[in-house]
């Protein structure tokens, strides 16, 4: 294993062989005594898309693996592009923020993506499952989560619970939808979010009784102003409340776009994607230490660091503040 220099927010990052982690609108599963790194490949040239956007031709969830969050060792694809004519894996296909999470009860791993046409008119979902973090992942179906498009989503698990959470109505609304036991399907209970507020990339986590939700104006590949919202209820309505971001180009989320939020002991963290639209494979990231303020109101703040994690995290992946 090669030792790579020390990472840095808001650049490229690299694995243990000195190669560009290839995991982009992802997030990061901690199973067993190790983490694993979902994301979007893109290791390939731009190309353009039939409304005359930019996109990378699909290739496939990338999975990288790591003992401490900081040394990452590539795993390769596990779930890979398909070869089969008018297949929702074929590589002119959008599949993008692929979320992972571990179902007990059944023992499966279950992947999450926004499944698309490149005219972004199918707005779907795609679920696929592994008997193992690394999978390969066999895709289950495609389908529009309550009869409702799907465009940004994300996945939020609560003990045996778990929920999606989703950018829907042409991007107008948020939606959360409770998922069936094997988290595989939507039951039918869901409701609305944000009505109105156009936000996208959301993130949800849960401190002390109240949902906090990080999301992103919709405004394509140009960087904008974070904003959070918070409600005791996963299902109750929630108000926008303020920009957590806290430094320079906070107004541009410091230049990324949220892609989730995940736990290191009693600490959350904020992934950010740091997009390069003419170059998407040189995207680079950020993981952003959340600081929760106050006992009753209690407020988001998320200062930049130029150090992931904003240097809590030695050499052996323990928090250190």
């Amino acid at each position: 294993m090669v030792m790579t220099a020390k990472n840095k927010n808001g650049q490229m990052w690299f694995d243990c062989e000195g190669a560009p982690i290839q995991a982009h609108g992802g997030m990061i599963l901690k199973y067993g005594e190790r983490y694993y790194w979902y994301g979007e490949n893109k290791a390939g040239p731009n190309v353009p898309s039939s409304t005359g956007g930019r996109k990378v031709d699909f290739i496939g969830i990338s999975c990288y693996s790591s003992a401490n969050l900081i040394d990452w060792e590539n795993k390769g694809l596990v779930l890979a592009a398909s070869t089969k004519p008018n297949s929702p894996l074929s590589k002119e296909r959008i599949v993008e923020r692929p979320k992972v999470i571990y179902n007990h009860k059944t023992a499966t791993f279950v992947l999450w993506f926004h499944s698309d046409d490149d005219h972004y008119l199918t707005a779907a979902c795609g679920v696929a499952v592994a008997d193992s973090p690394l999978g390969p992942f066999t895709l289950k179906k495609v389908f529009q989560p309550n009869r409702k498009d799907s465009r940004d989503m994300t996945l939020y698990q609560e003990g045996e619970k778990a929920y999606l959470i989703h950018s829907s109505d042409f991007n107008k609304t948020l939606y959360v939808a409770e998922l069936t036991d094997d988290y595989q399907d939507v039951t039918g209970l869901y409701t609305k979010l944000l009505i109105d507020q156009e936000r996208e990339a959301p993130t949800v986590f849960n401190d002390q009784g109240q949902y906090f939700m990080i999301t992103s104006g919709t405004t394509g590949w140009e960087p904008n102003g974070a904003l959070y919202s918070r409600s005791p209820y996963l299902f109750s309505p929630s108000k926008l409340i303020d920009n957590p971001c806290e430094g320079e180009n906070y107004r541009q989320t410091f230049f990324g776009q949220s892609s989730y939020v995940f736990k290191v002991e009693e600490n959350f963290y904020l992934m950010l994607d740091h997009w390069q639209p003419d170059n998407l494979q040189a995207s680079g990231y950020s993981i952003l230490p959340i600081e929760i303020i106050g006992k009753k109101k209690r407020d988001l703040s998320i200062p930049w660091r130029v150090e992931p994690f904003g240097g809590r995290i030695d050499e052996g992946g323990t928090h250190i503040e």
